[in-house]
Order: structure tokens, then sequence, then C-alpha cells
């Protein structure tokens, strides 16, 4: 049987944890955990991302086996030590938003994020597939990524949007745990100066139709520079 080129690859199950803690110095505000990915690395190589990874068979409970939100805790809770050398509790991680890669990539994952506060630990990342490490504020990031001095994947620069509303990591985490997690199943379309990735909820998510009018939740990924959007309505 001859192999069908036109199946998309499999998403491989994978967690992230994404850790916050007050900045201890001036100005105020949360500072968030990213780490950058070995240059060599396949994988969004060069790419600064929060720490995580593939879910391993031992992140499985025996009692559970059935149970991914269990498991993609504990491999969260294992990256973070494995990347960072941070000691964190599956408890203590909540459950922020799920991401599946789109079809048309060639290495696809199903991956959950989750929030978590920093404990005292120092960070220590593994030196081979991280290479470097900082606390940034969120807007900070964005503005790097902006300006052209980091890269990060789609899923980080969302998340970095979202946490960058709030000024404490008490209230983001406050916000996390009082919410539904958010679903992305991205849908990228070309559009003049770079593209455009559709989210659920956005009102041309279906159609992949861009200039549908209505409701918009997308991120604009052109030449520019890029911008999260999720609005009620638009005229189109």
């Amino acid at each position: 049987m001859s192999e069908n080129k036109t199946t998309p690859p499999s998403a491989v199950p994978a967690a992230t944890v994404i850790v916050l803690r007050d900045a201890d110095s001036e100005p105020k505000g949360i500072e968030v955990l990213l780490l950058r990915r070995n240059a060599k690395t396949v994988f969004h190589g060069g790419a600064w991302v929060f720490p995580g990874g593939h879910i391993d068979p031992e992140d499985y409970s025996p009692a559970a086996p059935d149970d991914m939100l269990a498991a993609a805790r504990q491999a969260a809770v294992r990256e973070a030590e494995e990347e960072a050398g941070l000691s964190l509790a599956t408890e203590t991680l909540l459950y922020f938003s799920h991401w599946t890669t789109p079809l048309i990539r060639p290495k696809r994952f199903s991956t959950w994020f989750f929030v978590a506060q920093a404990g005292g630990d120092a960070v220590q990342v593994d030196g081979t597939e991280i290479s470097d490490h900082a606390w940034m504020y969120p807007h900070e990031a964005l503005e790097a990524r902006q300006a052209g001095e980091i890269e990060l994947p789609p899923p980080t620069f969302v998340s970095l949007t979202k946490l960058s509303a709030f000024s404490t990591a008490k209230d983001a985490l406050a916000y996390v745990s009082g919410r539904e997690p958010d679903t992305f199943f991205p849908k990228l379309e070309k559009v003049k100066d770079g593209y455009c990735s559709l989210y659920h909820g956005d009102a041309g998510y279906e159609s992949s139709k861009v200039a549908a009018p209505g409701r918009r939740h997308r991120l604009w990924m052109l030449k520019s520079g890029w911008h999260y959007e999720r609005a009620r309505e638009c005229a189109g």
C-alpha cells in the first residue's frame, strides 16, 4: 500500500508550564520564566519558550492510565525540573489552555498549558536542549519579539499577551482558576504581508475566510509585526 502524502502527522501529546513570579524591583509587575531552545534543535530552535516537552509513558498514573490531564500535569512538573531545575507540585498547576499544531505542519503537538507560581529554586538550565533563560515582564518579551530581538512561537506570544494584563501573580492565577481553559486549533491563512492564524470563536474560522464579518479571535503574523486580536464584533 502506498503512503498517503496528504494525511497529516498525528499530534504528539505534550505539556508546558508558565512559571510566574512577582518582580522584586521596580517597575513592579509579574515576570515569566522563558527558556531559550538550543539553536540546533529542529523544533523552534533558538526560540524563547516556556518549560515543557513530550508526555512520556512514566507520566501516566497506573491508577488512571487514561487521565490525560493528570499525565500532562506530571509531564509539566518533570520538564520544569529537567530543563530549569525547578521543583513544582502538580496540585499547584492551573490548567490555562490547550494548543494543537495546525494540520499543515510537518511536526505536530497536542499541548496542555499550565500556569504556576515560582518557588524559591534558582533556575538551572540543562545546557543541551536549553541554552539560556530569562525572567521577563510579559510586555517586555512581546516588545523584544516585535523589535526582532527574540523569537516567540505563536502559543507563547498569545499566552504572554493574555498575562500582560495582570500586575501580580496572584491576580493572574485567580483569573486562570476562575475560567474555562481556552482551546486553540489554528487555521493558518496567507494574507498580504504575512499570515493570519484563525482560532475557535472567530467568525472566519469554519470557512477559513479572514474577511468574514463578525467575532474576532486570531493572531496576525505580519512582517510589520504580530498582533493578537480578540473582539466580540467586527464589521469586516
